[in-house]
């Protein structure tokens, strides 16, 4: 793909990214306070999840969503709340205060997700 395709989907892929952040962490956020942070942490991901992926289908690449879409887009966030909740522990565990525990978080997993992602949206379907 041309570098002038791939930077306006950049730009709508880190949008969609920063509303889906913003509800996973506010959700976390709200959450922490009286519940365990990994449950916390865990349903604000899920809930973010379910948003994230019609709009990463529509919006970000301009595809209709499958169901081979959602198990591929499924199987890169697993493997990308799995590192969410590596690195959020180890911030834990490295001092950082529970309501900022994310932070760094994001600031990793947020790159790695894209290129899952993107391989899972852009690669050709064969059905």
């Amino acid at each position: 793909m041309k570098p002038q395709k791939q930077l306006p989907e950049f730009i709508r892929f880190v949008m969609v990214g920063i509303l889906a952040t913003a509800l996973h962490y506010g959700l976390y956020f709200a959450g922490q306070r009286i519940i365990d942070v990994n449950v916390a942490y865990t349903l604000g991901y899920a809930l973010s999840f379910v948003a994230n992926f019609y709009l990463t289908a529509y919006f970000t690449f301009g595809r209709k969503p499958s169901w081979k879409k959602a198990f591929g887009f499924g199987g890169a966030h697993l493997f990308n709340y799995l590192l969410h909740i590596v690195l959020l522990n180890l911030a834990l565990r490295a001092g950082v205060p529970k309501p900022l525990a994310p932070l760094p978080v994001f600031a990793i997993a947020i790159p790695v997700n894209f290129l899952l992602v993107r391989f899972v949206f852009k690669r050709k379907d064969t059905v």
